[in-house]
């Protein structure tokens, strides 16, 4: 594999943790293989790699991002993902303030029930 892809891996491992991505790779197949190299190498060799932010102000920009476009699995991963970030309730209720000003207040409302729902569930494991 490429150095990005390593990098990737790496770091995926580190922010979603080593069972989330175990189990993704064990449920990879020949159809999706190529798209999983692709995230790897790409969102997680590259841009949550970069310097630049902190893995916990990625987080909080994920989050946000994922609650504006209603990508509602990808948040609930995302809030189990801060356990490893760092990003705190408090960081989360920010973002997900944030898209309710500039993503509107649906989508905002339905990130806050995941939210409180997969806090719930980290809090009770």
């Amino acid at each position: 594999m490429s150095d990005a892809f390593d990098l990737g891996m790496a770091t995926r491992r580190s922010v979603l943790g080593e069972e989330h991505v175990d189990q993704a790779e064990a449920n990879k197949t020949p159809f999706d293989e190529d798209f999983q190299k692709f995230i790897t190498e790409g969102a997680w060799g590259s841009v949550w790699s970069r310097p630049t932010l902190t893995h916990r102000e990625r987080s909080m920009i994920t989050i946000a991002l994922l609650a504006a476009q209603g990508h509602d699995d990808e948040i609930a991963m995302h809030i189990r993902a801060t356990v490893n970030t760092g990003a705190s309730m408090d960081d989360v209720k920010e973002a997900l303030l944030h898209v309710a000003v500039y993503a509107g207040v649906p989508a905002a409302n339905r990130a806050f029930k995941i939210a409180k729902a997969e806090y719930a569930k980290l809090e009770s494991a």
